[in-house]
């Protein structure tokens, strides 16, 4: 959401206003950091093992006093966390219209990813306006009968990564200066969904774990995600094998230069498989469905699932198949051209005034 809020700002029709839920209080700092943002408003509803009950709740009742105080005509949310969800939620409860970005995403599994797929489509039912990332998410929208307006605006996460990407980029986590990029592989590793606690996790890490002890010239980095669970888990499998170097949770330059520089990405997280295809790097997703299958279509991902061995196969053979590697590497991104917050700003615009043509949809 940076670049849209930035984007929103530099505007004179509107006047932006910047509710943080303060979720995750570390990560966050980083991103306002980044992007020079500062928080109007600030919930600050973290706490310690917090639930998806406590998140929901606490989101939804820190809503009610900003909106009244606020009193925005549109509540934009992004993407398929709790907290989108319930600010949503919140301005359905007050009457206020509803703009969601990165819609139309579907796996059509309720509970995988989980709660994200409820999440964004409980929203969808909200919004009065949906900011779908590609034609087959707002496909997606159409067949379900969503009410409302769709437009097709690509994904704000790559106009971010227009600003983030630097070839001369040092570091703040020591480590990362000190790799060798040119002379051995570099594999960025995240593993931290919900729907993979328990066994899908140990079998993941334990793939991981054989590929370090079996490759030589790789080397794992992996930023362990906050969670006990993650944690736990990656520590006991990961933690005494000397080329896996977990590392705490990177910002978002870090992380994006991070996997600029990478060879490969191993991956359950969502928004990886539309950031590292912009990079022109190979994504094996660890999960066993994607809501983006436009990245499967095109080449630039494969499903690895959570089976030990399939990952294990598929990651040497990037590691040694040239031909294998250069197809995923240079295949075309479909998720965007790094102007999807212009897109989503005019097509606001358009929507409260309707002066002019209706804005073009983005075109991969």
């Amino acid at each position: 959401m940076a670049p849209l809020v930035l984007e929103l700002a530099a505007r004179e029709e509107f006047t932006s206003i910047c509710c943080l839920t303060g979720q995750h209080r570390q990560m966050l700092d980083s991103v306002m950091e980044i992007f020079g943002l500062k928080g109007d408003y600030d919930l600050d509803i973290m706490e310690q093992r917090q639930t998806l009950s406590t998140i929901t709740s606490k989101t939804l009742l820190g809503m009610e006093k900003v909106i009244a105080e606020a009193e925005p005509d549109l509540i934009l949310v992004h993407g398929d966390t709790s907290t989108a969800f319930s600010g949503a939620l919140a301005a359905f409860y007050h009457k206020v219209p509803v703009g969601h970005v990165e819609a139309g995403l579907r796996t059509y599994d309720a509970y995988s990813p989980y709660p994200e797929e409820m999440n964004r489509t409980l929203i969808g039912d909200i919004a009065s306006l949906h900011f779908s990332p590609t034609p087959a998410n707002a496909e997606n929208l159409r067949k379900e009968a969503i009410q409302g307006e769709i437009f097709i605006t690509g994904n704000t996460v790559i106009d971010a990564m227009k600003t983030t990407v630097k070839p001369e980029f040092v570091f703040g986590e020591k480590l990362l200066n000190e790799l060798d990029y040119a002379g051995k592989k570099i594999i960025t590793l995240t593993c931290h969904r919900r729907e993979n606690y328990g066994k899908p996790m140990e079998d993941i890490l334990g793939a991981v774990a054989y590929i370090a002890k079996t490759e030589p010239d790789v080397e794992i980095v992996y930023p362990v995600h906050l969670s006990p669970v993650v944690q736990e888990c990656a520590r006991r499998i990961l933690g005494d094998i000397p080329n896996v170097h977990l590392i705490a949770p990177l910002d978002v330059e870090q992380m994006h230069n991070l996997l600029a520089r990478s060879y490969l990405v191993l991956t359950d997280s969502g928004g990886l498989q539309e950031e590292v295809p912009a990079l022109g790097k190979p994504v094996l997703v660890l999960r066993r469905e994607t809501e983006r299958p436009e990245a499967v279509a095109a080449g630039t991902v494969k499903l690895a699932g959570v089976d030990r061995e399939v990952i294990i196969s598929l990651t040497r053979e990037l590691l040694h198949d040239d031909a294998a590697y250069e197809q995923m590497a240079r295949a075309v991104n479909p998720y965007g051209d790094g102007n999807a917050c212009k897109r989503i700003a005019d097509a606001i615009i358009w929507h409260f005034t309707r002066e002019g043509e209706r804005p073009a949809d983005f075109e991969a």
